[in-house]
């Protein structure tokens, strides 16, 4: 080849090496991406122990006890057991007999009995079935004229057909305490009762309990007002419209909690003063407010309160109390009279 060719040539594999260089490094990145998530595992990241068996997937390390012997699967010795106890006074006795007949050819219920040789006590639930009551109100006249008429069952509804109390309140519970879904709380109710409520029944329970419970929660509220101590926080819920009001970044709702060892005060609403004067905090002016030290605590339309700082928020912080007057504590507070910490200047 001319010394042209050859230059053309040379450069045309210049091109083709460049090329297979660039192609060489994706792959090469890829396949180190390639590898890292074929590595990922249940127990070197969040991925559940479900993945563990992807083809490719490189399986966990089994876990090994550091010093001491390995732990037998089970109870270990000294745990508290649990067992079904034997009741000398169960709900109900029934006597068991052999049933049929003899290999000899006589009916074992002509036997002769020979007292009870084994005894066995079942714990058991009832079948739950829905039931259908009809109740007929009747009208009686008095001696002196008067008509009465009798009212309708304990719960009962306006219309002629209507759910029962013990349905209702089955719906709540699994709402509330065991945060069922409405729709799966329809399909469990159906299941396990027969009866077959709408979802739009199931949901609509939560607003007549909570209007049943006014007078109680009302009640709560006052208890609170009288506890020595009430610690108060408000945490995010996925409630209300999707879209935030005109000014906010977001569109969720605050569950507002006030609480004591005994009770406990909810209110839902919004993380601003409105919310905050609806609360009882304003009526929390004889006790001592627990809190996270957000800035609507100690807006003055609340009236004055005494505050402390929750210790969770403080996690460096060791109260020397002094009878009598202030001591310095840690994280740069200071605790006045009984348990108050407050910021201390720089």
């Amino acid at each position: 080849m001319s010394r042209e060719q050859l230059l053309a040539f040379v450069g045309e594999q210049a091109k083709q090496i460049a090329a297979l260089t660039a192609v060489n490094e994706e792959l090469t990145t890829r396949l180190a991406r390639v590898e890292h998530l074929l590595s990922r595992n249940s127990g070197n990241s969040s991925m559940p122990p479900s993945r563990d068996d992807d083809p490719g997937r490189t399986a966990p390390a089994a876990r090994k006890r550091h010093g001491g012997p390995e732990r037998p699967k089970g109870k270990q010795p000294g745990a508290p057991g649990a067992n079904l106890a034997w009741l000398d006074k169960p709900d109900d006795q029934r006597d068991r007999f052999p049933q049929g007949y003899c290999a000899c050819g006589h009916d074992l219920a002509d036997a002769i009995d020979l007292g009870v040789v084994d005894r066995y006590q079942q714990h058991e639930i009832p079948q739950v079935s829905v039931t259908i009551t009809q109740y007929d109100q009747h009208a009686v006249r008095c001696g002196c004229g008067a008509v009465h008429t009798a009212t309708r069952p304990q719960g009962a509804r306006p219309g002629p057909v209507g759910y029962g109390p013990n349905l209702q309140a089955f719906a709540v519970y699994l709402m509330v305490a065991q945060h069922i879904p409405v729709q799966r709380c329809v399909e469990l109710l159906e299941s396990l009762t027969g009866a077959t409520p709408s979802a739009g029944f199931v949901h609509g329970m939560l607003t007549r309990a909570a209007g049943l419970l006014a007078e109680v929660d009302q009640r709560i509220r006052g208890l609170i007002t009288l506890a020595h101590a009430v610690c108060a926080d408000e945490t995010p819920l996925r409630v209300g419209p999707k879209t935030p009001k005109p000014g906010r970044k977001k569109a969720e709702k605050y569950l507002l909690v006030a609480c004591t060892e005994l009770y406990t005060h909810y209110l839902l609403g919004d993380r601003d003063l409105n919310t905050f004067k609806a609360f009882v905090l304003a009526e929390l002016t004889e006790s001592i407010l627990v809190h996270d030290r957000y800035h609507l605590y100690d807006s003055a339309e609340l009236g004055a309160l005494t505050h402390q700082l929750c210790c969770q928020h403080y996690p460096d912080t060791v109260v020397m109390p002094i009878p009598g007057g202030p001591a310095l504590v840690g994280g740069g507070a200071r605790v006045r009279g009984i348990g108050i910490i407050e910021r201390a200047a720089a």
